[in-house]
C-alpha cells in the first residue's frame, strides 16, 4: 500500500483543513480490516487529508451502525431463543396429554394454523381469547376512525364539489359578460371614432366662427357701433325716418314741380330760401329724434 499525504506540517494541514492528523492509523486500520472481512487485498490509494476526514466520518457512521444491528440482532437471537424454548415445553405438555402434533387430526392442525396465521394478522402474542378480543376491539376502533375520516372527507369532498360548480357558473358568467364588453368595447371604439371626428369638424366650425365674431367685432369698432345702439332703437330711427320720408316727399315732388315752370330768379330764390328753412327744420327735428332716443336707451 502506498502512503502517500502532503509532505506539509501536520500543524498547518490541522489549521487548514480541519482534520486530526492522528485519524489517519484509525483509518488505515478500519480500511484494513473491512477488506479482510471480505477476503480481498487493500487497494493502493492516496490518502489526502479530505480522503481522510471523509472516510474517518465514515467509518464512525458505519461502526455506529454495526453497533446498533449488533444490538438488534442479540436482541432478536434472545428472543428467538425463549421463543423455542417456549415452543419445546408447549410441545413437551401437548406430548404429555397426548396431544402431539403428530397425533392431532388434520383438521384440528389446519384449524391451529389458521388460528396462528390470524393471530399474527393481528399482531398478538398469544392465542388466548381475551388478546383477539383487544385486537378485534382496536381494528373496530380504527375502523370506526376511519369511518368517522371517511365520512368527513365526503362531507368535505361535497362542499368542494359544491364550490366548484359554483365557481364554474361564475366563471362561465364572467366569460359571457367579457364577450358581451369585448363586443360593446368594438362598438364604442366605432361610435368614439365618430365622435372623434364629428369633434374636429366642430373645432375647426368654432375657430371659423371666432374668426368672424372677431372681423365683426373689428368691423363694428370701426363703423363707430356702441353698446347703446341697439336693435330696438335701430328700429325707432328706421320709423321716424319713414316718417320723415312721407313729410318729405310732398316737398321734394313740389320742388321738382317747379323746375318745369319759367325762370323767374326772384321767385326761384325766395322758393329756395322756404325750401332751405323747411329741410333745416326737418333735419333738427331728426336730430331731436335720435337724441332723444338715444337718451332714454
Amino acid at each position: 500500500m502506498a502512503d502517500m499525504i502532503c509532505e506539509t506540517s501536520p500543524s498547518l494541514i490541522e489549521g487548514k483543513t480541519g482534520f486530526n492528523i492522528n485519524q489517519i492509523p484509525d483509518v488505515k486500520a478500519w480500511i484494513e480490516s473491512i477488506f479482510v472481512a471480505a477476503g480481498k487485498d487493500v487497494p493502493d490509494f492516496e490518502y489526502t487529508p479530505q480522503s481522510i476526514s471523509h472516510l474517518h466520518n465514515l467509518a464512525i457512521r458505519l461502526q455506529a451502525n454495526t453497533q446498533a444491528a449488533l444490538i438488534v440482532a442479540n436482541d432478536l437471537h434472545q428472543k428467538a431463543a425463549e421463543y423455542s424454548s417456549q415452543a419445546a415445553r408447549i410441545r413437551e405438555v401437548l406430548e404429555n396429554v397426548g396431544l402431539a402434533l403428530d397425533t392431532l387430526p388434520p383438521n384440528v392442525v389446519s384449524v391451529s394454523q389458521v388460528l396462528a396465521k390470524v393471530a399474527n394478522l393481528l399482531d398478538v402474542r398469544d392465542t388466548e381469547l381475551s388478546s383477539f378480543l383487544i385486537a378485534i376491539g382496536d381494528i373496530n376502533l380504527r375502523k370506526t376512525k376511519v369511518e368517522t375520516k371517511r365520512t368527513r372527507i365526503q362531507r368535505e369532498s361535497k362542499i368542494l364539489l359544491d364550490h366548484t360548480r359554483k365557481a364554474i357558473a361564475r366563471l362561465t358568467y364572467f366569460k359571457r359578460i367579457l364577450q358581451q364588453l369585448e363586443d360593446h368595447v368594438s362598438h364604442s371604439e366605432a361610435r368614439m371614432e365618430k365622435w372623434k371626428t364629428n369633434l374636429a369638424v366642430m373645432d375647426a366650425k368654432q375657430q371659423q366662427y371666432l374668426q368672424q365674431h372677431a372681423n365683426f367685432k373689428e368691423l363694428l369698432n370701426r363703423v363707430g357701433y356702441t353698446p347703446e345702439i341697439s336693435h330696438r332703437v335701430l328700429v325707432e330711427m328706421a320709423e321716424q325716418r319713414a316718417e320723415l320720408e312721407k313729410k318729405t316727399t310732398p316737398i321734394v315732388d313740389t320742388l321738382r314741380s317747379y323746375q318745369d315752370l319759367p325762370p323767374d330768379k326772384a321767385l326761384a330764390v325766395l322758393a329756395i330760401e322756404d325750401k332751405k328753412c323747411e329741410y333745416a327744420a326737418a333735419e333738427k327735428y331728426l336730430e331731436d329724434v335720435l337724441q332723444s332716443a338715444l337718451g332714454t336707451t
